[in-house]
């Protein structure tokens, strides 16, 4: 499942294999990881704990209504929109008695335009937008970064923009561009894997 590149070696997670189409599998086999927080984290704990790469790289669909469709963006930072301490006087977003802040960076590598994205175990639609305070969602992110930080292992996000633009009412309003960002993942991917080549990716 491990791909090597150059000297180092690369752990590709995704959600479901909805979003795996043809041209991501000429590249790599994944990780399928589940959907939502809770799948994704023990599922990606499991195979960190068997076998740890140099990086992993989760790679997928996003909901955005303001950010271009079926186009993909980089990971800039991750928040967890499910955790809400405040009525004890928490910072929203923020895990009690974790020092940690709300929102976490990822590490952001290539010429990928990155964005902020909230991560949580609902679907976003609509006037649901309103509530998050980032320019995407996702439902795994931030589980992911938090098992790669137990295992130090640095965590770059794509994600192609599926969503939002819209309501959404049925299964297919998240599949209709699912195989136009399989071909763009594929080539952020490639350029992603050049930088990991050259070595600039851990200069």
């Amino acid at each position: 499942m491990l791909k090597t590149v150059g000297s180092r070696s690369i752990l590709y997670v995704m959600a479901a294999d909805a979003e795996y189409g043809p041209h991501l599998q000429a590249r790599f086999r994944p990780l399928v990881c589940g959907v939502g927080p809770v799948e994704s984290a023990v599922n990606l704990t499991r195979a960190l704990a068997s076998e740890r790469p140099h990086i992993v790289i989760s790679l997928g669909s996003a909901g955005s209504r303001t950010l271009e469709q079926a186009e993909v963006y980089e990971v800039a930072s991750v928040s967890y929109r499910d955790m809400d301490a405040s009525p004890l006087g928490f910072e929203k977003g923020r895990t009690p008695f974790l020092d940690l802040p709300a929102e976490l960076p990822l590490t952001v590598m290539g010429d990928i335009p990155a964005k902020r994205l909230s991560t949580g175990a609902n679907i976003v639609s609509g006037a649901a937008y309103d509530a998050i305070d980032a320019d995407m969602v996702d439902m795994e992110t931030f589980a992911l970064l938090r098992a790669c930080m137990m295992f130090d292992v640095p965590l770059v996000g794509l994600r192609g923009i599926s969503d939002g633009a819209d309501d959404l009412h049925h299964f297919d309003d998240w599949t209709q561009y699912l195989h136009v960002i399989d071909e763009k993942l594929a080539g952020a991917v490639d350029r992603i894997e050049a930088a990991i080549e050259s070595g600039a990716a851990f200069a």
